[in-house]
């Protein structure tokens, strides 16, 4: 089977669920106008019957609602285009033994969240010890030099920190996207280093965050993107592949 509907109540009714917020007040009894509104744009969405299961007021001039209803559309998985994981899985002994042997000195990871972003849940997830998901992060491995710069570092600072460590790679995350800040940040950081570096001397590139996709990282020069889950060892066995795999770089 190769096309699906979406599954609510019983296997392909088509019924989804959505939310969103509109600029309408629904307080002193304009609550009924405000519902009015979400359920007209649910239909244009092609939501029919569309049924608001949800409402709350957002201040008092905005409304979150959150609706309930059919849609006829079908999925036809055939078409469905994704990145595949191009590389193996590698345990952290067989990743160290890798760049041990491959590039015979230690690999240095620079990791930091640009722009004015404050949240480091992610980039803390892959590099700290601690790690993420029941692995633990960079840090862990013994092979691996790692440098995080912490939150709200400037794509200039990046480059500095990077040329100074003299860095193997130098992972972004990006958590925080209004106005898509993420592709904006990410299209600096890889101008600033295309014009810091020579083509064959530049670190590797890896951003991550949950409004990535994947499919995007040669519009945005990077080298590899990262989505929501991605674990430690899943970025760790990336690097090695990359890398570790790659004898100009081991110089």
């Amino acid at each position: 089977m190769t096309s699906v509907r979406p599954y609510g109540d019983t296997t392909g009714d088509g019924m989804v669920q959505v939310s969103f917020t509109l600029p309408l007040s629904s307080e002193d009894g304009r609550s009924k106008l405000a519902e009015g509104a979400a359920l007209q744009l649910a239909n244009k969405m092609g939501i029919d019957p569309a049924l608001v299961v949800h409402s709350k007021a957002m201040g008092p001039d905005f409304t979150f609602f959150i609706v309930y209803g059919r849609v006829n559309h079908l999925v036809d998985v055939d078409q469905v285009e994704v990145v595949e994981r191009d590389f193996d899985l590698l345990t952290p002994k067989e990743i160290n033994l890798a760049v041990k042997k491959r590039l015979h000195r230690r690999l240095t990871v620079v990791g930091a969240c640009i722009g004015t972003d404050a949240h480091t849940v992610g980039i803390d997830a892959i590099l700290n010890i601690k790690g993420f998901a029941g692995e633990k992060g960079l840090e862990y491995y013994r092979e691996l030099r790692v440098v995080n710069l912490g939150a709200q570092v400037s794509v200039p600072a990046l480059v500095e920190a990077a040329q100074a460590e003299n860095a193997d790679a130098v992972l972004v995350s990006q958590v925080v996207t209004q106005r898509d800040a993420h592709l904006h940040n990410t299209r600096e950081l890889t101008a600033a280093f295309r014009e810091a570096y020579p083509s064959d001397k530049r670190p590797l590139l890896v951003v991550g965050g949950p409004r990535f996709d994947e499919s995007m990282a040669a519009d945005l020069g990077v080298d590899r993107i990262f989505g929501r889950g991605t674990t430690p060892g899943e970025v760790a066995s990336y690097l090695v592949h990359a890398i570790a795999g790659d004898h100009r770089r081991a110089s």
